[in-house]
């Protein structure tokens, strides 16, 4: 079986993906948690006509049971329709058996829309909590995503992730007149744009910290390149086009330098840091072994990475200021490949197989692993910007699937193609303000 998630064999595999692709995504929960939290979702107060008829609270709601941690209430169950905390009779709530309710109001306000809205804890009568937010009518389901991410933090005590975005590739037709498309999506795979279309391979994708950049590899010239770009303005660079492989860029947590695999003419691969301001390459990694897909570490002072120099693909550190300090940190299988480190710093994911199978593991740094999920070929994984969840490139059917999983395996979803091939997801940070 040829060794399908590390990034330098990855570029055999593309005659693999032949099927049409399609770039809306629909989510599947495939596993939530055993007992989910009950609460309502009360329509919202509407501002007819400045609305342009948008739902907000199904959004809210929909985002919420997307998490597999929340039961929400049918509209159809519910007696009455309060829009302000006040108006909750908190025991009528609790007695339809919920623990929270959810109010709001969307208002004209100009040009804007005004959206206020309460959460109420109906076991204890309180209100836990109330915010405000401001949008226009075209970035409604964005703010409806915001008011998600309150509720969630508020519920659990995490941040929640709905308000970001993901990207991933999609790949269209059969071999050899394949197309592809690198396409950006709010994390529940609406609202999704092509940012770049080629008849030639685009792959590993990666986010700035920032969300305002895309790094990827493209073979428009027929050959590896990597290139950067900007998502609002569609500002494009080739950064790396050198001899040989040029292949998985990681972007540092400042932003100011790539991380990436490259050959040379030599044809061996060994991890490297771009500068992009100046185009300084120096080199991390100098062993006769493959040594590909780096990932940095939160606090941007090492480097994760892939390499066979033990006899078969493990993941290694190194530290950036003593590159000869070099430490394997996975064990237990014969493969592990394709490092994420989690936003804070404490975890680690990758692809590890099992048997014969490819699934998704983690491990925190002390070397305590379990795997994640029970897939044949799930790949790239990629931490949500709270770490609470990775999403990952799957099959189903013998199609290319999205997935996510918890980092407590409790809750699985899929984010399928109607039709085609999507794979290499990457999950962008939060908006910065």
């Amino acid at each position: 079986m040829p060794i399908r998630p590390t990034c330098c064999f990855a570029l055999l595999l593309l005659a693999a993906i032949a099927t049409p692709a399609r770039a809306e995504l629909v989510i599947d929960i495939t596993k939530g948690v055993s007992n989910p939290i009950p609460l309502a979702i009360i329509p919202f107060e509407r501002a007819v006509p400045a609305d342009g008829g948008f739902d907000v609270a199904a959004v809210v709601q929909r985002d919420l049971e997307s998490s597999g941690r929340f039961k929400a209430m049918a509209r159809s169950a519910m007696l009455s329709q309060p829009a302000r905390a006040a108006e909750v009779q908190a025991a009528v709530w609790r007695g339809a058996g919920n623990d929270y309710v959810v109010v709001g109001r969307v208002s004209a306000n100009g040009t804007q829309l005004q959206l206020d809205i309460e959460l109420i804890n109906v076991l204890t009568g309180v209100q836990v909590g109330s915010q405000r937010y401001t949008a226009t009518g075209a970035n409604l389901r964005n703010a409806a995503h915001q008011i998600a991410d309150y509720v969630f933090e508020k519920i659990i005590g995490t941040r929640g992730a709905f308000a970001t975005r993901i990207a991933y590739v999609s790949v269209d037709g059969q071999p050899p007149a394949q197309s592809y498309q690198l396409i950006v999506a709010d994390a529940d795979g609406e609202n999704w744009r092509v940012v770049l279309a080629s008849k030639m391979p685009i792959m590993s994708p990666a986010w700035s910290a920032d969300g305002q950049w895309l790094a990827y590899v493209s073979f428009e010239s027929k050959l590896s390149a990597v290139y950067v770009q900007q998502l609002r303005s569609g500002e494009r660079r080739r950064v790396s086009a050198r001899a040989g492989v040029n292949s998985a860029p990681s972007w540092s947590p400042d932003g100011k330098q790539l991380a990436l695999t490259l050959s040379g003419s030599g044809g061996n691969l060994d991890i490297y840091v771009l500068d992009l301001a100046t185009q300084a390459l120096t080199r991390i990694t100098e062993d006769p072994a493959i040594d590909t897909e780096p990932g940095w570490s939160a606090d941007g002072q090492s480097l994760y990475f892939t390499s066979d120099r033990a006899g078969g693909p493990q993941v290694y550190r190194v530290e950036l200021a003593n590159r000869q300090r070099v430490q394997r940190v996975t064990f237990g299988s014969s493969y592990n490949a394709r490092p994420r480190v989690a936003p804070d710093g404490r975890s680690l994911a990758y692809v590890t197989r099992e048997g014969s199978a490819y699934r998704i593991g983690a491990q925190d740094m002390a070397g305590n692993a379990r795997v994640l999920t029970r897939g044949t070929l799930d790949e790239s994984p990629s931490f949500a910007p709270n770490g609470m969840t990775l999403i990952y490139a799957g099959r189903q059917n013998g199609q290319g699937t999205l997935e996510t999983v918890s980092v407590d395996g409790q809750v699985t979803q899929r984010l399928r193609s109607d039709q085609g091939q999507v794979r290499e997801p990457a999950w962008g940070p939060y908006a910065t303000p």
